[in-house]
This record gives structure tokens, C-alpha cells and sequence, in this order.
């Protein structure tokens, strides 16, 4: 899964960031309230995690403007008024009553206060990403295989099946949309962030991985399109 952290602070944007990884996420970090805006503009992501005290970047910041809340949560205003419905925690500082309700009612998905536990955060991410993709069962399943996306444990037919993170991460892509295709580059964006190198030939690797490990028939491919697992028919998510 991709997620987009948008936070200004040095240190815990460096901390959310590895420990978010560590967690199986492709993770990619932006500073400012200008490259906020043009990376969701740009690129897809699963959930973005948008502090809201946030400076305005670009051309503007060197005139000394520097907006606080509110630059957040116009990049919040910005997502949902042009139909894009990626989900969004809110973290941030401001722990008000009143900050919650216009976070919330500006089309936040969940609102979290600073300081925080790794562990509330990742599951309020779990929570929503579940929310958003309509299902209300906490595990994965698709024919004997179910994925624990809490504990991070896969079974096969009752059996755990020892992953690598980046063999959980692909096949956590595929068992979140049973029957959808997903094409080698839509997968490589699960897998990886920013600045991470990818080889040529990694999904393919996976893959095989996975295949050996799950059953040579588990993931199936149609030349040329993409991969997916369960029953065929599920719409892709684009090129």
C-alpha cells in the first residue's frame, strides 16, 4: 500500500516514515502545502496521513507568507471539491473540539491527536483503508489463503506461510480487490517509495515467490495487463 505523509517536521516525518515502512507501506514524504497540492494532483495514492500546521512552500514562502491550520485542510478541501475520494488521518497537534469537527467535516477520515502510539496509528490506517474498500472483516481471504493485515500473518489452508515485507506488501495489493487486475507498474507503486531503487524484474520476482509459496495457480495473469487472484471480473484501477 502507498501513502503520502504530509508533515514539515524533520524528525517526526523521518520516524513515521521508517516505522511506517517497517510496516510494509511504500511511504513518500512532502514538506509543504505547494508540494502537497502538486503530488495529489500528479500521483495515487492509497491514504495520505496530512498534518495540518503546515508552511506554504513554493515562491510564496520566500515572500514570507506561511499559513498554519488552515493550509492543511486546504489540501484536504482541495482533494474532495475535485471528486477525489483517497482517504485521509488527520495528524496534528490542535486537539480542540472545535479543530476535530471542521477536520472531520471538511472530509477527513479519521482525526488523530499528537503525541500518538505507533500502534493507534496503524490501526486507525487499518481501520480506514478497510472502511474505504467496503468491507467490514478485518482479515483478507480469498479461497485458503487469509492475510492478518494487524499481525502481518498469512495462513494457507490453517497453516502460517513465512513472507518476506515485500512479498506481504504485493500480495496485501491483490487481496484487497479479489478478481481486479493490477498492471507491474501499479504494483511496483505498492511496493515502493520515493528514492527507493526498483529492479526491472521485481514483481515478477514476487510473484514467483508468492506462487511457489501460495500455489502455482493462486495468482493469475493476463498478458500484457496485469494480476490478479480470485474469481476474474473485478474492474482494473486504470493503465
Amino acid at each position: 500500500m502507498r501513502l503520502l505523509l504530509v508533515e514539515d517536521d524533520a524528525m517526526i516525518g523521518e520516524s513515521l516514515r521508517l516505522a511506517l515502512r517497517q510496516e510494509g507501506y511504500a511511504v513518500d514524504w512532502v514538506r509543504d502545502i505547494s508540494a502537497a497540492h502538486a503530488t495529489l494532483a500528479s500521483e495515487r495514492f492509497d491514504l495520505v496521513l496530512l498534518d495540518l500546521g503546515l508552511p506554504e512552500g513554493g515562491p510564496q514562502s520566500q515572500a514570507g507568507s506561511g499559513n498554519s491550520a488552515a493550509s492543511g485542510l486546504d489540501v484536504l478541501k482541495a482533494l474532495r471539491t475535485r471528486q477525489d475520494n483517497t482517504p485521509v488521518i488527520v495528524l496534528t497537534a490542535r486537539d480542540g473540539p472545535g479543530e476535530r469537527v471542521l477536520g472531520l467535516d471538511s472530509g477527513a477520515d479519521d482525526y488523530l491527536v499528537k503525541p500518538f502510539e505507533l500502534d493507534e496509528l496503524n490501526a486507525r490506517i487499518r481501520a480506514v483503508l478497510r472502511r474505504h474498500s467496503g468491507r467490514t472483516q478485518p482479515l483478507l481471504s480469498c479461497g485458503a489463503v487469509t492475510l492478518d493485515p494487524a499481525t502481518r500473518q498469512v495462513t494457507l489452508a490453517a497453516q502460517p506461510v513465512l513472507l518476506s515485507a515485500r512479498e506481504l506488501a504485493l500480495l496485501e495489493a491483490l487481496m484487497q480487490r479479489p478478481g481486479a487486475l493490477l498492471s507491474r507498474a501499479q504494483l511496483e507503486d505498492r511496493l515502493y517509495g520515493w528514492g527507493e531503487e526498483i529492479e526491472s524484474n521485481a514483481v515478477t520476482v514476487y510473484i514467483h515467490q508468492l506462487r511457489r509459496k501460495l500455489g502455482a495457480d493462486f495468482i493469475q495473469n493476463v498478458r500484457g495487463v496485469g494480476y490478479y487472484v480470485g474469481q476474474p471480473g473485478g474492474s482494473s484501477e486504470g493503465p
